[in-house]
């Protein structure tokens, strides 16, 4: 009877529909009347995200995205990746191939020839894709126990994906094939490589560059951006990893589970105070800077960095002295909107960008000032008789969104300025084709710092993400490569760290939240990693300013 039939709930046009029993996805998409501007690539499921081939048994709620949806975007990029590999391994047998970084509005793999990858290579791989795509070939989602799973992993040579599942312990598992090709991916792909039309594959420095359509026009492609600087940490942090043989969860897993994690974590924080110690000596070597500038998104550790850093200005013989940008705010009531009328306090303009470089200046020149005090209960600027003189071997130490934007300090000598760009550059993979996206790993301390510290739920903090996220891609990332030094803020371990403390919190979201969809995609990446206590973690790491129990005061 009709009353028995499942009910299907679209999101998209608020409408209602009883489907058999098994319907997919895909058929709900045909039958409810419902026009994306773009091709349907998945759809979240009662808030779980799901493929189009996924079969519904069950009253459901569903939201369709496409392409132009953050969700759909993933899975358009996981799809293309299995078929870049199935390239690969078709015209290079015994081959590997392996996420180096997503950079340069793109995804950057590194193929294993004993030599470096040519143009015409890479012309011959992407022909084979184009190849594949064309035969709209279907990706095929097999359910097994995971000790099968593994087996043909490691019949196949792909060790990465075996020592995943085997050291995350689940009792079943599942893998993808693609003809006679096989591989693992975390999440959903699209049912058939033919959505996949939109790609295009370069040669990039050494590497495979796999080069994706515009998030909001996917009929054009993202401008490359050159990120030298940013590509050079991701190939120090690899090597790095090569040498302590640890480029994946399997392998984290593998050393928490052999009682090595106490050695990780030693490694792990001296190698971050060795980079801080070469900043410190470089800004010292310079000999005539006196302002340092610091700058990252959310969530990078930017504060307990500035501290350390401080802390080895100081070893080699300098004086720093920190200086909030805030209290350079503009009065709020002159202070910018943004689209909605509301004030801006992101933009650069919403500070006093000429009394900021006019007092610099002055501090340069050797004469004293009174520095300002920004009172954020009046919103206006006031001054408490607050003198400052700078003295020999003085260092200004500016944290803030916008210290590496030319326009701050457009008016101050070049030869006296340093600049770092502080980031959570999350290197380790799942797997050689599964990366951990560093926006995630950011999203992860963010929460885990809010609800400790401001009592603020997993709900809230991921509500605000995207807004957090907007006002990075305008005044943060466009200047990452103005700096002249770059600090990676992320340890191999700390996902293992923080996973006990960030489960319960995830747990807290309901499933009829829009914010659900996140919480649950960042649950799927706890499943794979074993848990590690945070004690042995020492009291002047970055993460204590996310966990609690750092010997710094914020």
């Amino acid at each position: 009877m009709m009353d028995n039939k499942p009910q299907v709930y679209c999101k998209n046009n608020k409408k209602t529909l009883n489907i058999d029993f098994g319907t997919t996805i895909l058929d709900v998409y045909d039958k409810i009347g419902l026009n994306l501007p773009y091709q349907p690539l998945c759809a979240y499921v009662n808030n779980r995200r799901e493929g189009l081939n996924f079969r519904i048994f069950g009253n459901k709620q569903i939201e369709f995205l496409d392409y132009t949806r953050h969700g759909g975007r993933m899975v358009y990029m996981r799809s293309l990746f299995f078929v870049l590999w199935k390239a690969v391994e078709e015209l290079f047998p015994g081959v590997s191939l392996v996420f180096e970084a997503s950079i340069s509005n793109g995804y950057l793999f590194n193929i294993g020839l004993d030599h470096e990858v040519t143009l015409e290579e890479v012309k011959i791989i992407r022909h084979r894709m184009r190849d594949i795509v064309e035969q709209d070939i279907r990706f095929h989602r097999v359910e097994c126990t995971s000790k099968e799973a593994i087996e043909l992993f490691r019949q196949k040579g792909l060790a990465d994906k075996a020592n995943l599942l085997e050291t995350s312990g689940a009792l079943y598992s599942f893998y993808y094939t693609l003809g006679d090709t096989i591989d693992y991916y975390y999440g959903p792909l699209v049912p058939s490589t033919g959505y996949l039309k939109s790609f295009d594959l370069v040669k990039y420095y050494k590497g495979l560059f796999l080069q994706m359509p515009e998030p909001d026009h996917p009929d054009k492609f993202c401008e490359i951006e050159k990120q030298e600087k940013m590509l050079n940490v991701f190939k120090q942090e690899h090597e790095l990893q090569k040498i302590i043989e640890m480029s994946n969860v399997g392998d984290l897993n593998r050393s928490i589970q052999n009682g090595q994690a106490s050695d990780l974590i030693k490694v792990s924080e001296a190698l971050q105070e060795k980079r801080i110690s070469d900043i410190a000596d470089e800004i010292k070597n310079r000999g005539n800077v006196k302002i340092v500038l610091i700058a990252g998104p959310s969530s990078s550790g930017k504060t307990t960095f500035s501290k350390r850093l401080s802390i080895q200005l100081m070893a080699n013989g300098l004086k720093p002295y920190p200086i909030s940008l805030d209290d350079y705010f503009i009065d709020r009531d002159k202070t910018p909107k943004d689209e909605n009328g509301e004030f801006d306090f992101e933009s650069i303009y919403a500070l006093d960008l000429d009394f900021f470089n006019k007092q610099l200046n002055k501090i340069l020149e050797g004469e004293e000032v009174e520095l300002p005090t920004y009172n954020f209960h009046t919103g206006s600027r006031e001054f408490k008789g607050k003198k400052f003189k700078l003295s020999p071997n003085m260092i200004l130490i500016f944290e803030g969104i916008h210290a590496l934007n030319p326009m701050l300090t457009a008016n101050l000598p070049e030869e006296t300025k340093y600049r770092i760009y502080v980031s959570a550059l999350t290197t380790i993979r799942l797997d050689d084709h599964n990366y951990i996206p560093t926006t995630d790993n950011r999203l992860i301390r963010r929460m885990v710092r809010d609800y400790k510290y401001r009592g603020v739920s997993a709900t809230d903090t991921i509500k605000r993400w995207p807004s957090v996220r907007a006002g990075e891609e305008k005044w943060i990332f466009p200047y990452q490569e103005n700096a002249d030094a770059m600090f990676n803020s992320a340890l191999l371990f700390e996902l293992a760290v923080f996973k006990d403390r960030a489960i319960p919190i995830l747990n807290q979201v309901r499933e009829d939240s829009e914010q659900y969809s996140t919480a649950y995609h960042l649950l799927t990446f706890f499943k794979y990693i074993n848990s590690l206590s945070e004690e042995e973690l020492p009291p002047t790491s970055l993460l204590r300013e996310f966990l609690g129990g750092s010997s710094f005061k914020y």
